[in-house]
């Protein structure tokens, strides 16, 4: 309330439900962070709440261990109640605006151990059967996205060689050259190796392929003999990864991770790395250095003899 006993927050929240519909649900979450705001700042009158105030509460919120996307959420919705407030009353400026949250810490990227990696892109759903076409263009996909560290995107584009157009080709396999050229973000052309498991599986793939059912040169096809697109190709993995009995979640870009991560474990080329993902900046691409010290911290843990001591 102010000093004439008026209850903004509750004249707030009626607009919230009459005016923008909002959920009860969602109702329920602005007036609990509206009251808790109030005790936090320990002020009855919301017009005499400053940027000081939000700057407290933002970090006693901090303090106490509330992740910074929830203490994010909550600026937002005071932030949204201040700007009603300030048409409302003589309140001049927003106290909330530039009270930015913590920053969230940035998640490592999932990287498959370089076993798991391999059994994943290696096995067949069938091992003593005759595989099928599909299976054949899966295993080919499979192998290509961890061999060569691609996008899905990249890898739904590629055609079976260069194309001047129209459209011309956006990305293209080089069998003999043992490469593929693809375009990433930022309309970027890059050139990246094509491993040796990787060609072979390309090869069967490719005796088996039919011809595309509108023409095309696409590279990998769907059941209908078009162009497989990306989210397809993550479905098949996901179901891949489910049959062999991978043990986490996987989608194309883990296999892209898995490919950093194992390469520079094994170059220590942080440059090479980010050339051959195609990362406009460095700063991209540092992140798997910390992926790496997991790497070694694991075999320290394991050969250590003092690494265990209880």
């Amino acid at each position: 309330m102010d000093a004439a006993g008026t209850d903004w927050s509750q004249r707030y929240l009626a607009v919230l439900a009459t005016q923008r519909q909002l959920s009860p649900h969602t109702l329920d979450a602005y007036r609990r962070d509206l009251a808790e705001l109030a005790a936090l700042c320990g002020q009855a009158d919301w017009t005499r709440v400053r940027q000081a105030d939000i700057r407290r509460a933002s970090a006693r919120l901090h303090s106490q261990g509330v992740s910074a996307r929830t203490i994010a959420r909550k600026l937002s919705s005071w932030r949204g109640f201040f700007g009603w407030l300030a048409h409302q009353t003589t309140l001049t400026a927003n106290p909330v605006d530039s009270v930015r949250a913590p920053k969230r810490p940035k998640s490592l990227p999932k990287a498959l151990s370089v076993d798991d990696a391999v059994h994943l892109v290696a096995s067949t759903a069938r091992p003593a059967a005759m595989p099928t076409p599909a299976e054949l263009c899966d295993r080919a996909m499979f192998e290509l996205l961890y061999s060569s560290g691609l996008r899905v995107s990249e890898l739904a584009g590629l055609d079976l060689h260069y194309q001047a157009g129209p459209p011309p080709s956006l990305g293209w396999l080089e069998l003999d050259g043992a490469e593929v050229s693809v375009t990433g973000k930022g309309n970027k052309r890059r050139t990246v190796p094509v491993g040796s498991h990787a060609l072979a599986a390309l090869r069967a793939w490719l005796a088996v392929r039919p011809a595309a059912a509108d023409g095309s040169l696409a590279l990998f096809l769907n059941q209908r003999a078009r162009r497989m697109s990306a989210r397809v190709i993550q479905l098949r993995l996901k179901q891949h990864a489910l049959r062999v009995g991978t043990a986490v979640q996987v989608h194309p870009h883990v296999l892209r991770h898995s490919f950093a991560s194992h390469l520079l474990q094994s170059s220590g080329d942080l440059r090479a790395v980010q050339d051959l993902l195609g990362h406009a900046s460095i700063t991209s691409t540092q992140v798997y250095t910390a992926l790496d010290f997991q790497h070694l911290a694991a075999v320290y843990d394991q050969a250590h003899p003092r690494a265990k001591m209880k």
